[in-house]
């Protein structure tokens, strides 16, 4: 018998499972060497991003008037601090702290997250960027929508992040699963920091299965300004128009959203029309 196509074999193994055994699913596959999501290198997009539109997101180091790095009275730089759920083989927390981020790579997987170890060990941090000091990194496996997975870590121990990247994490994730995931991210995010989206695969019919799920920037604006509330959609996958609700006291708020110049492969057309979005928000 022929093996099923990856697509193929991820939306029939998702098909009909529960919820609650997605993250031991995943789990196993890693353990099996299938990781066909992975895209063996960081985010160009995301790269760019950091260090073309320095207005969007928060410096990672703060400098004083004469451009030197500001320190603590013991001399140490302080850094701001970023998360990456779902960071598989740690290929954007590399990235995230060659830009002088403290860094924590989340994995339900614990083999994942033994691959994110070899894959730094191997490569070694990439090089810092723009004068700044090297961010540190932190790997946990566990469960992301677990309240105490990231307890201790983060900006001062208070288990929020300056910023959160995701990618390809929220289209793994079936319908019924994303106002969890909205609920999670307005928790984890720090107070005047940044959550940022690749937004993928957002040329998928939104009424095919998945993972991955077809999205589109609508549907995360859904998601995002009222977080936890559940989101109604029509045969087709878009979303059902409802009045406007009352303002949620912890939405998250869409500072911009815009097309990426550079992406992974996977994001763009055979033409290399980037079909990717990448959109920034804040509380």
């Amino acid at each position: 018998m022929a093996t099923a196509d990856p697509p193929t074999r991820l939306r029939q193994t998702f098909e009909n499972l529960a919820f609650s055994a997605h993250g031991d699913t995943w789990s196993s596959f890693y353990k099996e060497g299938f990781y066909p999501w992975d895209r063996d290198g960081p985010s160009i997009a995301l790269a760019d991003l950091l260090s073309q539109r320095t207005d969007l997101v928060p410096p990672s180091q703060d400098h004083d008037q004469r451009g030197n790095l500001i320190r603590d009275p013991s001399g140490a730089v302080s850094h701001r601090t970023a998360l990456v759920p779902g960071c598989g083989r740690g290929h954007d927390v590399l990235l995230l702290s060659s830009f002088g981020y403290d860094v924590v790579g989340l994995d339900f997987s614990p083999d994942a997250i033994r691959m994110a170890e070899e894959n730094a060990q191997q490569q070694g941090q990439f090089k810092s960027v723009n004068g700044l000091e090297q961010g540190t990194i932190k790997w946990v496996s566990g469960d992301f929508f677990s309240d105490d997975v990231l307890a201790g870590l983060g900006t001062n121990g208070s288990g929020t992040f300056d910023l959160i990247y995701d990618y390809t994490f929220l289209c793994a994730l079936p319908p019924e699963a994303r106002p969890k995931w909205a609920k999670r991210m307005s928790q984890l995010l720090h107070p005047s920091g940044r959550l940022i989206c690749l937004e993928f695969p957002s040329v998928k019919p939104l009424s095919e299965r998945g993972p991955p799920w077809g999205l589109c920037p609508e549907i995360y604006e859904a998601l995002l300004s009222a977080p936890g509330e559940d989101v109604s959609y029509n045969e087709d996958g878009s979303l059902v128009e409802k009045t406007a609700a009352k303002p949620d006291a912890n939405a998250l708020h869409r500072l911009c959203i815009i097309k990426p110049t550079r992406t992974h492969r996977a994001g763009t057309s055979e033409d290399g029309t980037v079909n990717d979005f990448i959109s920034v928000w804040t509380t």
